[in-house]
């Protein structure tokens, strides 16, 4: 014969599990969409710094800037995700240009 209180514990323990392995998971979860966040901004900042150095290549070759990121990815081989990024340039007669990376999304990217 079982008593009443051996079952209590049981159900005590198993709740207690249910709890730790839920808070585990949304850690988990938390922690890898941070490190999915971060490779973004990562990929981003890599993407303008491409553009500038192709914008900067594109002066030192041709004594102008770039007009806009369609003459680089003609002409200086860059390369990305249309999907994934709207890349806007700015310019303003021939001083170097402001460039812009931006995910797609409306989101900015965090300035550093």
């Amino acid at each position: 014969m079982r008593r009443k209180g051996s079952r209590h514990v049981q159900l005590r323990g198993l709740v207690i599990t249910a709890l730790a392995f839920a808070v585990t998971t949304l850690v988990l979860v938390f922690a890898l969409s941070q490190v999915d966040e971060s490779s973004e901004q990562q990929q981003a900042q890599a993407l303008e710094s491409a553009i500038m150095r192709a914008t900067l290549t594109c002066y030192a070759v041709e004594g102008r800037y770039p007009t806009s990121v369609q003459y680089l990815r003609e002409n200086y081989g860059i390369v990305y995700n249309e999907d994934k990024y709207i890349v806007v340039i700015d310019s303003f007669g021939n001083m170097l240009p402001d460039i812009r990376v931006l995910p797609m999304g409306g989101g900015l990217l965090d300035e550093e």
